[in-house]
């Protein structure tokens, strides 16, 4: 896999929010100028009851079927098929350094070095794995801080973790929450309580994307505030990897993990990433949970003539077990797409996309119904969340038998996000209008 010629420039390029004209007819231009307009038959779509391609606008909790995944599967069941346990080696993709084969699209998406990226397991089995060797209590330096309302199974691996290293998760867990009557976190609330915290303070772990609200941080003034009071820093970035810019070497980040289903298009359950900075990977002393395929791979097959972990000097060092082929075969053909489209193209769709919807919202809402997603396109990826005041379970329920795809989080909020993959400008308009007819 490597990252093609993709230009590095774009028409929506220099296009602001000023510009956007929530018409039929501002829809159509936009479509038409659109250079990624043909990786939207490069996925499968649900239907509508009508059989036209439905507005699939749920990418933020499990993205479409790349068209390609079908063949790679089918490829490695049918070299299982002919070859046996020799597909380790002699497959089409050899299934030994199978996790390989999305290094470096890992590496593109969350702007790292191949060496400090792997895939392996699911997100939250990840974030125990790193908290092991990154969350490290000593004496008064006890606090893991969080944001309140992050996804739930972040809250609950935090606290039974650190129940289970014989912490108090009373005390030794501190949430950031929004000032009274706001929706989202202010990042000067943020820094003031990392300040606070001092050397009170063992690790800062937030959600890169708020699953909710959609609210991009500011991982990198994070990162450094978090190390100016002598702390480490990691993020969940399920919510934002393939969906914003991310620079996680140069931001110093010193680990993070994201699960692949989402914006990456892996398929339900699809093995999640993670990210070590090379300073932690090539320490071969930190303390970790370790496995056979994090050793040493000229010794790995020495089996029991190999009782002592020699670990790699990379993010492989942390995987436990053989890569699962029949879970990263349809990220292969996702990552290919991502490289194919370059970030950058990508990038500069979703901040106009995302606008256009925006400004359509704003214009169609019902009265009193709210965007509570950051305006500014710096503070947000491609989710847009929408408080709706009146009958909001009853307007959700009336999008799918119009062959809207979006979700709900209770009591009203709810959460659309235009993919730049495989969502047009026409979805966005569309869905606007239903809501608006409602």
């Amino acid at each position: 896999m490597t990252l093609s010629n993709a230009p590095t420039t774009s028409p929506f390029d220099g296009i602001a929010a000023a510009d956007l004209d929530p018409t039929a007819a501002g829809a159509a231009h936009l479509d038409g100028i659109d250079p990624l307009t043909g990786y939207r038959s490069r996925f499968h779509l649900p239907k509508r009851p009508d059989g036209g391609d439905a507005s699939y606008f749920v990418g933020n909790s499990l993205g479409l079927q790349p068209v390609a995944a079908r063949a790679i599967i089918e490829q490695e069941l049918d070299d299982w098929a002919r070859l046996g346990v020799e597909g380790h080696f002699d497959a089409a993709r050899p299934w030994y350094p199978y996790h390989e084969n999305l290094r470096d699209g890992f590496a593109h998406i969350v702007g790292a070095l191949p060496s400090e990226v792997v895939a392996m397991n699911s997100l939250t089995v990840n974030l125990h794995l790193l908290m092991v060797s990154f969350y490290r209590p000593e004496g008064d330096r006890r606090v893991l801080l969080m944001e309140d309302g992050a996804f739930p199974s972040d809250t609950y691996a935090v606290q039974t973790h650190i129940a289970a290293r014989g912490g108090d998760p009373a005390t030794d867990i501190v949430r950031v929450a929004p000032r009274p009557g706001e929706d989202l976190l202010r990042t000067e609330d943020i820094l003031e309580e990392i300040e606070r915290l001092g050397d009170r303070l063992a690790t800062v772990m937030f959600g890169g994307v708020n699953f909710r609200t959609g609210q991009l941080l500011d991982l990198a003034a994070i990162t450094d505030a978090a190390h100016a009071a002598g702390a480490l820093a990691g993020f969940d970035l399920a919510h934002a990897a393939g969906n914003v810019p991310l620079a996680l070497h140069d931001w110093d980040v010193d680990f993070a993990a994201w699960c692949t289903y989402k914006y990456l298009n892996g398929g339900p359950g699809a093995v999640g990433g993670a990210f070590i900075h090379e300073r932690h990977a090539t320490n071969g002393d930190i303390p970790r949970f370790a496995g056979w395929w994090g050793n040493d791979p000229d010794t790995r097959f020495r089996m029991h003539l190999e009782d002592t972990f020699v670990p790699v000097p990379t993010a492989e060092a942390w995987q436990l077990s053989n890569p699962p082929i029949l879970a990263m075969a349809p990220l292969v053909a996702s990552l290919d797409l991502f490289m194919e489209a370059g970030l950058p193209a990508l990038r500069a769709k979703s901040r106009v996309l995302t606008g256009f919807l925006h400004t359509c919202l704003r214009e169609m809402l019902p009265a009193g119904s709210v965007v509570i997603t950051p305006g500014n396109a710096e503070e947000r990826g491609c989710q847009l969340s929408v408080r709706i005041t009146d009958r909001a379970r009853e307007r959700f329920e009336a999008l799918a038998p119009q062959g809207i795809f979006a979700d709900f989080r209770p009591p009203n909020v709810v959460r659309i996000a235009p993919v730049p993959l495989y969502n047009t400008f026409a979805d966005c308009l569309r869905v606007a209008e239903v809501l608006r007819s409602l």
